[in-house]
């Protein structure tokens, strides 16, 4: 981590101004508004968890994290599937949603990954991550890739029909000078069919599409009839999509060297308009005009009542916890990631409710 970065004192009030990246300005803002830098990794295995989860525990949050390719019966309607109920909540709530996809493979491959296909992760998701072995380009692409469905999406198709009688001029196009045959009059000229009996034009249906400036963020094909409530104190979100770069991770082992994570923040300078920050265990902010956003996994309390600094098992499968006060005040860290101390509680409200108090406690006395 850099010797206290100026970011590290800073409130995210002032972040949010600095912000060059307008959903990393808008989660500022979020944060300060909920008093709350808590991601949820909702690692639940059905869509009806899933919606579940994130209804109950979206007041306590500002990010959601997501694997939709954990969730059997998630349902792929751009309409009314899964996705579009996410984001209703993330409305309704007022959280972000980070799909864990760890995107990492060759630019055009990714590119289909992330605005095709099924589960279309660009159109419910406002963030997601990537593995960058595969190079920059690959960050590059992704960049393209959501800077093109940005302007698609904020165009409307709008469509006109009309019905008329053709006239025989509309038939002309396409024939030679002095070519006569196949030119129809409606009102006396008709045409046999192949069994012998007499067929006639009687008219013509015009479909024109054109496309118009949409006039709200809002992506009319994912909203439903009673999905638009809209958290109170803050404007939706923009249409702008985020990545995270995947930098370093909490697992035991973990082979990122810090080549690796130093190409991650070379990446993440280059293509600010496109990255928000890192999933990482420490700070990377080092150059003055850095203000990436970090989010860090592994984040865990000790049972209510126990010493909150002492030593904390993992998992068995790898996995390596740290306090909120660690990751934040001495790791650097803007936003904690728990899934299990959260999910598995008796009282997963209440204790969504105890961890977002412990970090926002630890960013407090961060900022000063």
């Amino acid at each position: 981590m850099s010797d206290r970065h100026p970011t590290l004192a800073t409130p995210f009030a002032e972040r949010a101004a600095q912000a060059t990246h307008p959903l990393t300005s808008y989660l500022f803002r979020l944060m300060v508004l909920k008093s709350s830098n808590l991601c949820l990794s909702a690692d639940v295995h059905t869509a009806r968890d899933l919606l579940s989860i994130a209804d109950k525990l979206g007041p306590s949050i500002v990010v959601l994290k997501t694997h939709y390719d954990l969730i059997s019966g998630w349902d792929y309607n751009p309409v009314s599937g899964t996705g579009a109920k996410l984001a209703a909540l993330a409305r309704k709530h007022g959280f972000l949603i980070f799909e864990d996809r760890k995107f990492v493979d060759i630019g055009k491959t990714v590119q289909m990954q992330y605005t095709a296909g099924t589960a279309r992760i660009i159109d419910w998701a406002h963030i997601t991550n990537a593995n960058i072995d595969a190079g920059k380009d690959m960050v590059r692409a992704m960049a393209e890739a959501a800077a093109k469905w940005k302007e698609r999406i904020n165009y409307e198709v709008k469509t006109s029909v009309t019905v008329g009688t053709p006239v025989s001029e509309h038939f002309d196009d396409g024939l030679e000078n002095g070519d006569e045959v196949g030119r129809l009059d409606p009102r006396e000229q008709h045409h046999r069919d192949v069994d012998g009996r007499k067929g006639s034009i009687v008219s013509i249906t015009t479909v024109t599409q054109s496309f118009e400036p949409a006039g709200s963020p809002r992506l009319p094909k994912s909203i439903s009839e009673g999905d638009e409530t809209l958290f109170p104190g803050i404007e939706e979100a923009p249409t702008d999509r985020g990545l995270l770069l995947l930098a370093q991770m909490s697992t035991k082992g973990c082979l990122m060297t810090k080549e690796y994570t130093q190409a991650c923040v070379e990446a993440a300078r280059e293509y600010s308009k496109f990255v928000m920050g890192y999933v990482a265990q420490e700070s990377l902010n080092s150059a003055p005009e850095d203000n990436f956003i970090h989010m860090t996994p592994g984040c865990k309390l000790p049972p209510e009542g126990e010493e909150e600094n002492g030593h904390i098992e993992g998992d068995g499968l790898g996995q390596q916890y740290n306090t909120p006060a660690k990751l934040i005040n001495i790791k650097g860290t803007d936003i904690v990631i728990v899934g299990r101390g959260i999910i598995s509680a008796a009282d997963p409200p209440s204790e969504a409710e105890r961890y977002r108090k412990k970090a926002w406690k630890a960013y407090l006395s961060r900022a000063g």
